[in-house]
């Protein structure tokens, strides 16, 4: 009778640990590093995946059962990057030369990439449709489709916009067309109209971002509900005390865009800047730097990129459309070509007081056609060593790329940190970038959402990019 009491409890115990009764995980993580934005640690922690999205953080993971386990012991785990600034564009001919840097992006640990605008608009949203639906790897795209801007615009394929009816024409199409935010351009909107597109663009619940206009002062830009603003052009004009002076040059075509540069450059002022920094940190605008292609267009005419090791990623028809940017810097004059220089070197230095400030910054990249030698992918890590190159914690400039992406777009319910029920774009590195930030290139695995990429996959999709270059 005891020996068959104690086989009944045997029985009962194996049934009490079968496989059947313990959850079941597409996917976990064990033990890794896992980065916590808001206290800026990492604490060691198991991450279990189903259906693409995160449901469940342990530190205790107890029993269960995976279609797919990782050993993260000593490795870092990070929200996948995201690119705030890329472009798909170039025409037809070069479809397929941007279709091939999606593979660049996940190779590079980018999960998603906010597309600011081209004319490929179609082939990107069948993209992006065939990325969501697992039919095609690549990053989660949030495109603006075609800019906005005036007649003449010097983008191809362009909204162009010459009265407040078309700037509502433009939006409809927009609308229509399903495009994630709007993005503007300023090289020929006329300032009313700039204005105008932001608060219809705004008053349909899209988030804008775009050049503030070089005719409107940067606080009524702000005023009308911009969300983001692209580079720093419009940043430095707001931080002189002479920016309505210039903004009315401007409008009177006495001053030109370039002309404009060393005027403001020369009328900076600290007292102007921090009224400046206040406004958009109180107005919860986001600023793009775009530090990395900053510093290599600036030195085109003394920097040979023709050994570039991501040149051979590129194909011949985007590298025939750097030539632009490369004969105007070798044409350039004396003058002009240093004060290009002085101009980036002066952009480090307002990244930081923007920083400082505690104004959002967005890390973008900017790589795409005609961008000379920005390359798609491993650009956005040039982009965060730069930040961090001009004295901005490595934690902070963390921060500027998936996690400020995500509220940029108020994505943060879905995306932008490891969290539950979030999605699960992911990166396991195998050093920790809080203490280099060279080590966000260090890619042990991507996960995006239910596939993993392994550093054989990587390495295979780097292969396949090479295989498939644009004629």
């Amino acid at each position: 009778m005891i020996r068959k009491y104690i086989y009944l409890s045997l029985f009962a115990g194996i049934l009490a640990c079968s496989p059947k009764e313990r959850p079941h995980y597409d996917l976990v993580i064990s033990g890794a590093q896992v980065l916590n934005f808001d206290t800026g640690h990492f604490a060691t922690t198991t991450v279990f995946v189903k259906d693409g999205h995160i449901t469940k953080l342990s530190d205790t993971p107890g029993s269960y059962t995976a279609g797919t386990e990782i050993d993260g012991t000593g490795k870092f785990l990070l929200p996948g990057f995201w690119d705030n600034h890329v472009h798909f564009r170039g025409g037809d001919s070069l479809i397929p030369a941007n279709k091939n840097f999606l593979k660049l992006f996940i190779a590079n640990g980018i999960t998603t990439v906010r597309d600011a605008g081209g004319d490929l608009a179609l082939p990107v949203l069948e993209w992006k449709k065939k990325i969501a639906d697992g039919q095609l790897v690549g990053p989660t795209i949030f495109t603006a489709g075609p800019k906005i801007d005036g007649p003449n615009p010097t983008w191809a394929g362009s909204l162009e916009v010459a009265s407040e009816a078309e700037v509502v024409q433009a939006l409809d199409s927009l609308e229509q067309l399903g495009v994630d935010f709007v993005k503007l351009y300023d090289s020929r909107i006329a300032g009313e109209y700039h204005t105008k597109a932001i608060r219809e663009a705004k008053s349909r619940g899209f988030a804008v971002s775009g050049h503030a206009s070089f005719e409107v002062p940067l606080n009524e830009t702000v005023a009308a509900g911009i969300d983001a603003v692209e580079h720093l052009y419009d940043i430095l004009k707001a931080c002189s005390p002479k920016e309505r002076e210039v903004v009315q040059q401007l409008r009177n075509k006495e001053l030109g865009f370039w002309e404009a540069m060393p005027v403001l450059l020369e009328s900076y002022s600290d007292s102007t800047a921090q009224n400046t920094f206040d406004l958009l940190r109180q107005e919860n605008v986001f600023v793009v730097p775009t530090l990395h292609i900053g510093e290599t267009l600036s030195y085109l005419d003394e920097v040979d990129h023709s050994k570039d090791p991501y040149l051979k990623y590129m194909g011949k028809g985007i590298e025939a459309t750097y030539q632009g940017r490369i004969q105007r810097a070798l044409q350039a004059s004396e003058a002009t070509r240093t004060n290009r220089k002085q101009l980036g070197r002066f952009f480090r230095q307002l990244a930081k007081s923007l920083q400082e400030a505690e104004v959002k910054l967005l890390a973008g990249s900017d790589s795409g056609a005609y961008n000379s030698y920005t390359y798609p992918g491993i650009s956005l890590h040039k982009e965060l060593e730069a930040m961090v190159t001009v004295g901005i914690p490595p934690l902070e400039v963390l921060k500027t790329s998936a996690y400020h992406g995500a509220q940029f777009l108020q994505q943060d319910d879905e995306y932008g940190s490891i969290a539950l029920g979030k999605v699960a774009d992911l990166v396991l590195l195998d050093a920790n970038p809080l203490e280099d930030i060279t080590h966000t290139q260090d890619i042990h695995t991507v996960i995006k959402g239910s596939r993993v990429f392994n550093t054989a996959a990587l390495q295979q999709l780097l292969e396949d990019a090479l295989q498939n270059q644009s004629p």
